[in-house]
């Protein structure tokens, strides 16, 4: 079996895996469990702070097989599709290497199309702000009027560049920067779940360089395991 790096293997697949976020969480629980979300959301934050897995695991409350639910199975096929990044309903895209009007109306033919599989079509949009004006324009149009089959999840590291009419239409979430405590603490218990030999004092360094990204702690450690021969020592953090 090829090795799959610890950022995708220990992604989390619910709102109780979730580190942090709580205030964004608890929302989006209370709208799936109230059957009151809105139809376009905005996350915003630095990298690595759960920008894509919260809209991932949205869009698995939203298209669990076993109903609606702020706690899908996470066994079902659509559950299972969506955790591995192939559910015909959500549709990621990388604004930064689609910023052309072309791209963007493509994408949004595709929208009056109902879903294919599941309740609702979720359209991801990472780094909306790398958008170029005509491409907003032509969203725009969609986020004021949506087919009530799709929803939006937008998310950026810079919301400055994003115009005022995109924003005024979304859902706005603000992902903070994790504790070094709290990534401390996630990376203790996945190298006791890897049964990796560890100094304990390494893992608070590697939370400290992690600078608030959850996903940069995770790299640091890939890296440190490798360095390391499969053990967490201090000396080798040191060099």
């Amino acid at each position: 079996m090829s090795y799959q790096v610890l950022a995708r293997k220990w992604r989390p697949k619910s709102f109780d895996q979730l580190v942090g976020q709580e205030h964004v969480s608890q929302a989006l629980i209370n709208g799936l469990d109230q059957e009151r979300l809105h139809h376009a959301f905005l996350f915003t934050g630095t990298r690595g702070v759960g920008k894509t897995t919260i809209a991932r695991i949205l869009a698995k409350c939203l298209n669990c097989e076993q109903g609606m639910s702020s706690r899908p199975c996470g066994e079902c096929g659509s559950c299972v599709d969506v955790d591995e990044g192939r559910f015909v309903d959500m549709i990621e895209i990388d604004a930064a290497s689609r910023t052309g009007v072309d791209d963007m109306r493509e994408l949004l033919e595709s929208v009056q199309y109902t879903p294919t599989r599941g309740r609702y079509k979720i359209y991801i949009i990472d780094e909306v702000h790398m958008l170029s004006a005509s491409s907003f324009n032509a969203l725009l149009k969609t986020l004021e009027e949506p087919p009530p089959h799709v929803k939006f999840v937008l998310a950026t590291t810079d919301p400055q560049k994003i115009p005022v009419t995109i924003l005024s239409r979304c859902l706005r979430f603000n992902l903070r920067r994790l504790l070094p405590d709290q990534i401390s603490a996630y990376l203790k218990s996945l190298v006791e779940s890897e049964q990796i030999e560890t100094e304990p004092e390494t893992l608070a360094v590697l939370a400290r360089a992690a600078d608030g990204s959850m996903r940069d702690g995770l790299s640091l450690l890939d890296q440190a395991i490798a360095f390391g021969g499969g053990k967490l020592a201090m000396s080798d953090l040191e060099t």
